[in-house]
Parts: C-alpha cells; structure tokens; sequence
C-alpha cells in the first residue's frame, strides 16, 4: 500500500499578526531550521518520503523554499485549499490530488519533542484504521477533546466550552490506515458552526462505524504554534536540549551551552542555552542573556536580549535598554535607548524609541 505524508500549512496565523501578514507559521525559523522543514525531516526519518503540502494563504513561498523536495530527499507535491474550510477537508483535498493509501497527516504548526517514531510504529502494530496523539493541556477549550472510556476514544468533542472531566486534548497529527475509508467519513459530514469540516467529526466517524481507532498519550512535550507565547515556548524547550557548536568567531566571551554558526562574530557576551545563525554579528557592549535565538545575517549593537527571537536580516541598536519576550521579523531595524522593552513586530518594521 502507498504511504504519503500531509502537511497542512494553508492557515492564515491571525493570532500571530504581524508576524504572519509574509511570514506563514510553519516558516518561522528556529535555530536555522523552519518547522516545516523539521516536519519533513522527522517524515522521512521513519521512511514516509512521498508528501503532500496543503498550502494556502503565501503558499508560493512554501513552493519557494521546498520546490519539489528533492533537496531533503523527498518527493513533495502541493495541494491548494483556497478557503479555510477546516483540517478534514485539507485531507481531503490531499486526497483529491493523489494521495491515496496510508496517511500521516501533521500539522504544520505542531511540533513534539520525542519525535514521530514511536507513534508511527503504535499505528502500525496496533493494525488500526485511525490513530491520534493526544496530551494533557492546561486550556482545552483551545482543542479537539477525547472522551476515553476503558481505554477506548467512545466521543471527540471540538473546542468546548465545558471540557470533559480529565479530558485529554488531540495534538496535530492523525493517522488513517486507507485514504478511501477518509473520502467515505467525509462524504458524510457538514461544516460546523464556525464552516469548517471539523477532524474530530471526521474521525468520530470511524468510531461510530465500528472502526478500530487508537490513540497514544505523549510522554513528551508538545507545542502547537498559536501564539507569539507559543513561539517562544518552543523556542525554550529546543534550546533546552541544544548541544554546544561553535564554528564562528569569538572575540567576545560565551558561557554554556551555545551554538555560534559560521560566519558569525560575537564581540560581546553570550549566556547559554543561545542559537546565533550565520553571519550575524554581536556588538562588543551587547549581553545576550538566556534562551535567544538570533537567526542568519542579524546586527546587534549594545544593549542585552532575553527569552527572544530575532529573525533574519533585523538590526538592532540598543543602547543601554533591555529585549526580553520578544518576537523581531525578518528585516526589521529596532533603536532603543534604555528601559526594558517587549516587542512583537512582523517584516520590515522600524522601532524607534526618542
């Protein structure tokens, strides 16, 4: 049987606006690397290289940075789904392109931190027709919720308002033994009070038509990219587990657990867990403090950053003020003169404090 990778990346990002006005979710970089190309990666390493992106709002610029996947390895062609009418009908319209057999459907804005593996290898043993990850989450309204009962999913309830007691949230990636069962559940179902065909309606299908339908609790983190908050979030729990590299120059000081990449220059002071990308340049009065993240080509003089995200081409000129929580977009110039500052600014934006 075929084996095909989803990703679904047609969303438009409201709630990281400005970020995502030219820069969709999935192509924010961290630490070098887009999430979509880390999705891919993740694909691939369990063997699934033949993959389908549902693109949408910018989705030329996917088209630009992947092409044809050739480049990682894999083989990548692109669906459209030009109005948000909800993740069962981006399969489906994964589906309509040619993506047949079994599907690993994945968010493009979901990341976990054990990996695919394990979850893939389930599906595959357990022999089911659908299977989901789920976790705990602190606000399930915010998600599809599960309803178990003697270990079985018997009810997927979307976003409630009233989550079940000890609900468990469904995470972004699902798993469909036969793309022909997925066409049959979806022929049936409507869109939902807000015009999406909803997954959890997709799959409650399978339930009630007697399917055998599995699920896996994961025992890691997971983060689900909705929020600037959320970016960061990730952000921290990928610099935790960074490994020091340093192939830049240093002519400043670094402490702990840094990654410096070539063609950088750090004439100032950089504090671990810390990504600097290529070619970016650390002035010789800036601190960068604790989990930061300062992508390719970046300019920084003066000042100290914390808890931050600056992404490629920015240039920052501090002064004597502090960037904590912050999100800085491609190409942007930032002057500050002192005080301690939290900004979230999309691409080519100009900050300037008197």
């Amino acid at each position: 049987m075929n084996i095909n990778g989803i990703i679904l990346v047609a969303g438009e990002g409201t709630r990281l606006r400005p970020l995502t006005y030219t820069l969709p979710k999935p192509l924010i970089p961290i630490m070098g690397n887009p999430l979509v190309t880390r999705i891919i990666e993740g694909l691939m390493s369990n063997g699934i290289n033949n993959i389908y992106v549902v693109v949408g709002h910018l989705g030329f610029l996917f088209r630009q940075l992947l092409g044809d996947g050739s480049s990682l390895g894999v083989s990548i062609r692109y669906s459209e789904q030009r109005e948000r009418l909800g993740i069962a009908h981006a399969i489906h319209r994964a589906i309509e392109d040619g993506a047949d057999g079994e599907l690993i459907v994945h968010l493009g804005d979901n990341y976990f931190g054990e990996g695919l593996g394990r979850f893939i290898r389930e599906f595959r043993e357990g022999d089911y027709d659908v299977y989901v990850v789920l976790t705990r989450h602190k606000d399930p309204t915010r998600f599809g919720n599960a309803i178990i009962q003697d270990g079985r999913i018997v009810k997927l309830i979307e976003k409630p308002r009233e989550p079940p007691p000890n609900s468990l949230v469904m995470t972004g990636i699902y798993m469909f033994r036969d793309s022909k069962d997925v066409e049959r559940a979806f022929s049936t179902i409507k869109p939902s009070a807000r015009g999406e065909y909803e997954i959890t309606d997709l799959i409650q299908w399978f339930i009630d038509n007697g399917k055998k339908v599995g699920y896996s609790v994961t025992n890691s983190w997971w983060k689900d990219m909705g929020t600037p908050q959320d970016i960061l979030d990730l952000l921290y729990l990928m610099l935790d587990e960074v490994k020091p590299r340093i192939e830049g120059e240093v002519r400043g000081e670094v402490n702990g657990r840094v990654v410096i990449e070539r063609g950088a220059v750090v004439e100032g002071r950089v504090h671990g867990p810390a990504y600097i990308g290529r070619g970016s340049v650390i002035g010789k009065d800036t601190v960068i403090e604790h989990y930061v993240d300062i992508e390719s080509g970046v300019v920084i003089n003066g000042g100290s950053l914390s808890r931050s995200l600056v992404l490629s081409e920015a240039s920052l000129d501090l002064g004597r003020a502090r960037l904590v929580d912050s999100i800085i977009g491609p190409k942007s110039v930032v002057k500050l003169s002192s005080g301690v500052v939290r900004l979230v600014i999309g691409e080519g934006n100009t900050i300037e404090s008197a």
